[in-house]
Formats: C-alpha cells, sequence, structure tokens
C-alpha cells in the first residue's frame, strides 16, 4: 500500500501506526504527517522533534509515557486485584519499553502483573484463556493498530468474563469497554490535518516540529458496568471527561 501511494506521487501522505515506518521506508520525498504511540526519534522517523530533518512530521503521544498513569487509573479501578493482566501486541515497536515501565510502577503500588502478547485473533483467544485460567480480576489493554481494529472482539471477551478491563481510547468504551484513558485521536488528527493543510500551501515537514499530544480523555461506561455488576469508585467517576451511559 505504502509503495501504491508513492507510485502515484501524491502530494502528502497522512498516517499513523505501524503504516509509518513503512511509508518512510518507501518514500524520502512524499511528505508524511503522522500520528504515532511510539517515539519517531528512537524508531528513527525523525532526527528530532523541533526539527524533524527529513520528509516527515506529526503528533506524537507515546504509550510507554502513558503506562504508568493507566497502571494507577486500572489500580483504582480494581483495588483488591492482586494480578493484573496486560496484553500487548508484540509488532508495536515500542511495546518492551511500555512492559519494563508497567513491571516498575506495578512494584510501587505491590502488584503483579501478568503479561501476556497477541498478534492474530487466535492468539487473541488464547491470551484470555489464560487470563481467566490464571484468575486475574482486571486487564490493561495496551495501544495498537491491530487491537483497535479488533476492539469489538476485546470488549466482548473481556465483559463475558467479567474483567474489569481499561483500554488506552474512547473507541473501545463506545463498543461497551468498561474504561478508558489516553490521547483524544479526534484532537490528533485534527492537528495533523492542519500540518497537512500547511504543507499543501509550501510548508515542509522538516521545518514543523513533531508536536507532543495534548489532549487526554478518562471515558467511562456505566452500562457496561451495570452489565457485569461493578459499581464504579466516585472518585473516578468524578474525574471522567465523559461517561456513557
Amino acid at each position: 500500500m505504502a509503495a501504491e501511494l508513492v507510485r502515484r506521487q501524491v502530494a502528502v501522505i497522512v498516517a499513523n501506526g505501524l503504516a509509518v515506518p513503512a511509508l518512510k521506508a518507501a518514500t524520502a520525498t512524499i511528505p508524511i504527517v503522522f500520528t504515532t504511540g511510539f517515539d519517531p526519534v528512537r524508531t528513527g522517523l525523525v532526527t528530532g522533534l523541533s526539527r524533524p530533518g527529513g520528509n516527515a512530521t506529526g503528533i506524537v503521544f507515546t504509550q510507554t509515557d502513558l503506562a504508568a498513569k493507566q497502571l494507577g487509573l486500572l489500580h483504582e479501578l480494581a483495588p483488591k486485584a492482586a494480578t493484573i493482566a496486560v496484553l500487548g501486541d508484540p509488532n508495536q515497536p515500542e511495546l518492551e519499553f511500555e512492559l519494563r515501565e508497567l513491571e516498575s510502577a506495578a512494584r510501587v503500588i505491590s502488584r503483579q502483573i501478568m503479561i501476556l502478547k497477541a498478534a492474530n485473533e487466535r492468539e487473541l483467544n488464547a491470551a484470555f484463556a489464560q487470563i481467566v485460567q490464571a484468575r486475574a480480576d482486571a486487564l490493561l489493554v495496551r495501544g495498537s493498530s491491530f487491537f483497535l481494529t479488533r476492539r469489538r472482539q476485546l470488549v466482548a471477551l473481556a465483559i463475558r468474563h467479567a474483567l474489569l478491563a481499561t483500554y488506552t481510547s474512547r473507541e473501545y468504551v463506545e463498543l461497551g469497554g468498561l474504561m478508558s484513558y489516553g490521547p483524544s485521536l479526534t484532537d490528533a488528527y485534527r492537528r495533523v490535518g492542519i500540518y497537512a493543510g500547511r504543507i499543501l500551501k509550501g510548508a515542509t515537514p522538516a521545518d514543523l516540529p513533531v508536536e507532543m499530544a495534548t489532549k487526554f480523555d478518562l471515558v467511562i461506561n456505566l452500562a457496561t458496568a451495570k452489565a457485569i455488576d461493578f459499581e464504579f469508585p466516585t472518585t473516578l467517576l468524578a474525574r471522567a471527561d465523559e461517561v456513557i451511559e
């Protein structure tokens, strides 16, 4: 797909997630505006945040930086959960960084985390079987383009097994996920659109600094909580940016 866009010689390419490295490898001249959850410097997409230096720039929300905050919110949601399952996509470039951050944060709150990885539908089902067998009470789903495309399946599995599960974006909660905390994808794509417009008017990606996401949302689904007979802590409800009933 990246090669096809380059062959068409489009004016600018907007991309996210794992598509960004593929596009960067396919062209060094066509402007790329990205939104991504991994560090663009560490993964070689840009040479620096203030001056990207190449044909790519965009908006970043690093999942590694959010990991401890998301675990803390899950601990607040399920304070009695001794074991917390963490589900990650091994194809995500910075998953191992996230997992190390989560292990460190788990030690601070004296909790054990159970790490599982899934890169396809079969592995997702197997991961949930392991979670149930281990009797984990809570689940933290990491950010992943693959997981986002399978969010209906992920949410259904969590509800079926009455897991207190949290996610990285509101798109899961819209489909019945219990809670999410993460960057506003709507706001990120709005800002990506602004950059794309500036490039179409003559700006170059090398001169447009990579921006960090600034809007983060805590979203709660009360209907799902009632379905699994769970009562949300009032402290979380009071801080929620959006409550779905």
